[in-house]
């Protein structure tokens, strides 16, 4: 297999490490920020913007690539770095997620699930042998194995069946996965339960993925339930390979995680705000559409060198997210995904010096700060 992950230094005071993720498509230094080409494209961002902030992986969905423009289409173009225009690494999710939230179920079997495309109703059944036919298809550095997340709230019951079906369809993902240059990485699940997790983890370990994500948390569940649940699990997976939290995209929930011994994560919320105007910025979040920027023609963020800043105030983005411009949403998308990666190239650096833990704490203190100001 073409894909390897070594730790180049663990923190001397937290559980933060520093590693890379070597692929045939490039390395990912982490802990990184992955943003997210759902359907790929991360949206109103070009390729070249994406290499010009300093993304190094990004993310697409395989639910929405099956169902459009399909999997043997893209197969056809090359695959999908060719299809996109990305020559760096590209992890794919393994559609499960989008299965359970997006698609009308209407029968869970053991050999998969039949759903109801969101898109024109016509019916579907993904197996997690159909899971890695896609990804393979697809040729995406990093597969994920088809699981079933549990949702929240979610009776014990429940998640135990839905515990035990992700293992069983892990161990079936593993059989007929065969792509060298493509790393397959098992999910854990358990829900909310501490004793589930503990017992997911040692199901999926044992099976020796490459790599490990946390599955199952930021489903609606509370902060500090979710920051306990990552710190148990965390430790329950093996230090030698990459930990990959999904669907988390703010500076909290990245920097804390990190400090716990998060890998990789990623979240479409820096992008998805942008196109309402949203902005990220050292001294918080805040809308651009509040009456007050009408007239302020400082830049996004005084301390930000993307193009956005260094061209364009607030009052001009204002006007372009007012009127619907898309050159408005992809400027802030611009800064709001530089924002992300500049914070995590900071706590790269801090990791490096072992001050991560001051790093954080100030960064967030000030983020917070700003942002209850508005």
């Amino acid at each position: 297999m073409n894909v390897s992950f070594e730790v180049e230094k663990q923190s001397a005071i937290t559980r933060a490490r520093l590693g890379t993720v070597q692929t045939v498509h490039g390395p990912v230094q982490t802990p990184v920020f992955m943003p997210v080409g759902t359907q790929a494209t991360v949206k109103t961002m070009t390729p070249r913007d994406l290499k010009e902030i300093g993304a190094s992986i990004i993310l697409s969905n395989t639910y929405h690539l099956y169902l459009r423009p399909g999997h043997e289409l893209i197969r056809e173009a090359g695959g999908l770095h060719r299809f996109m225009g990305w020559d760096r690494p590209v992890l794919t999710d393994s559609g499960g997620f989008q299965v359970f939230s997006l698609g009308h179920i209407n029968q869970i079997t053991e050999d998969g699930v039949r759903f109801s495309s969101h898109i024109d109703g016509s019916r579907h059944f993904i197996r997690p042998e159909t899971s890695m036919e896609i990804q393979m298809a697809l040729g995406s550095d990093i597969a994920m194995a088809f699981d079933q997340c549990a949702p929240y709230p979610c009776s014990r019951e429940e998640t135990i069946r839905a515990l035990e079906r992700t293992t069983r369809w892990a161990k079936r993902c593993l059989e007929v996965h065969e792509h060298p240059d493509q790393a397959l990485f098992g999910i854990v699940q358990g829900g909310m339960f501490k004793d589930l997790r503990t017992r997911s983890a040692e199901e999926i370990c044992a099976m020796d993925f490459p790599g490990f994500a946390i599955g199952g948390l930021s489903v609606g569940e509370p902060k500090d339930m979710y920051f306990d649940l990552l710190d148990h699990t965390i430790d329950l997976l093996p230090a030698d390979k990459p930990r990959y939290v999904m669907g988390v995209g703010t500076p909290d929930y990245l920097l804390r995680g990190a400090l716990m011994g998060v890998d990789m994560a990623d979240c479409v919320l820096p992008t998805r705000i942008a196109r309402n105007g949203g902005v990220m910025s050292r001294d918080g979040y805040f809308s651009l559409k509040n009456a007050r920027f009408a007239r302020d023609f400082g830049p996004l963020d005084p301390e930000c060198d993307c193009y956005a800043c260094r061209n364009f105030s607030r009052a001009y983005l204002r006007h372009l997210v007012k009127a619907r411009e898309i050159t408005g949403f992809h400027l802030v998308t611009v800064h709001n995904l530089t924002f992300l990666l500049q914070m995590m190239e900071g706590l790269r650096g801090a990791i490096r010096e072992d001050r991560e833990t001051a790093y954080v704490e100030a960064f967030l203190e000030r983020y917070y700060a700003g942002s209850a100001k508005g």
